[in-house]
């Protein structure tokens, strides 16, 4: 998949040291994957929140961390739209 929105995820990276290995392993594993739909990504990541048939919230770093994305499978795309702490995510509008 390509992904896109890594900027935003470097930047939050650089805020949140805590986070970084996990953000980094996060990032290697959706740009080598080759998903064609929500099951393979559920098959991946069993605690993925599937909020539509193209917006999944990820969890990272045990639930402490969630990135909000939106998926294309047709053209394997996705785009981080958002990533904050569990805190920070109880106030999004999705």
């Amino acid at each position: 998949m390509r992904l896109v929105g890594k900027q935003l995820l470097a930047e939050f990276g650089e805020q949140h040291a805590e986070i970084r290995s996990s953000l980094d392993a996060w990032i290697r594993e959706v740009e080598e994957a080759d998903w064609s739909g929500p099951a393979d990504i559920k098959a991946r990541y069993p605690s993925a929140s599937i909020l539509s048939e193209s917006t999944f919230v990820f969890n990272i770093k045990g639930n402490k961390y969630r990135i909000e994305t939106k998926v294309s499978f047709e053209i394997k795309v996705v785009l981080a739209k958002q990533i904050g702490t569990h805190a920070e995510y109880t106030k999004w509008k999705l």
